[in-house]
């Protein structure tokens, strides 16, 4: 037959003239370029020679790590700090909260009022004058119990005399409705 269809095994050449040779292709269907190779032969046959591959080991390409100043102090904030309303990715304009930390706390790095210890709570203490409240992490957001207990005390009481004094009304009044809806 033709042999093998793969150019490792042999070369069109020889694969066309085994077809000739069968009988599968017909003399008057043979290529045009048929007559010219075999007048005209190569100087070395154009033969399939697998490329050698050196057997190297295949190297890693190793990336650096890329951190930058902000990373670190991104980094504290979240360990420190919840995290705040979720970023509006729609508005280009949006700033997060840890942002606003990063800024500030680089504004106040730049002024060198503050040492490095000592910076990153008066960032937050600076955020709070801004307006911009900071929830510490495990904190919840309305403490349970009030902060003075004195106080606790005090509206405890008055809520109980606004309650009795609010039910003995309501006893009252039904006795005068009563005598004016008569005839």
């Amino acid at each position: 037959m033709a042999g093998s269809r793969l150019e490792r095994f042999g070369t069109v050449f020889s694969r066309v003239r085994d077809l000739l040779r069968s009988g599968v292709v017909k003399h008057s269907e043979k290529p045009i370029w048929y007559d010219v190779y075999t007048a005209f032969p190569p100087n070395r046959d154009p033969l399939y020679v697998k490329p050698l591959h050196k057997c190297q080991p295949q190297k890693k390409d190793t990336v650096p790590e890329i951190f930058y100043k902000e990373d670190a102090i991104r980094a504290k904030f979240y360990e420190v700090y919840a995290p705040g309303r979720p970023f509006e990715l729609s508005k280009s304009s949006f700033v997060s909260t840890s942002q606003k930390f990063v800024n500030k706390y680089t504004e106040l790095q730049s002024q060198g009022e503050f040492k490095d210890s000592v910076l990153f709570e008066e960032t937050g203490k600076a955020l709070l004058a801004e307006g911009i409240v900071l929830r510490r992490r495990g904190d919840p957001l309305v403490s349970a119990e009030p902060r003075d207990q004195v106080l606790g005390l005090r509206l405890s009481q008055l809520l109980t005399e606004q309650q009795t004094a609010s039910d003995s009304k309501e006893t009252a009044q039904p006795s005068e409705h009563s005598d004016t809806n008569k005839p």
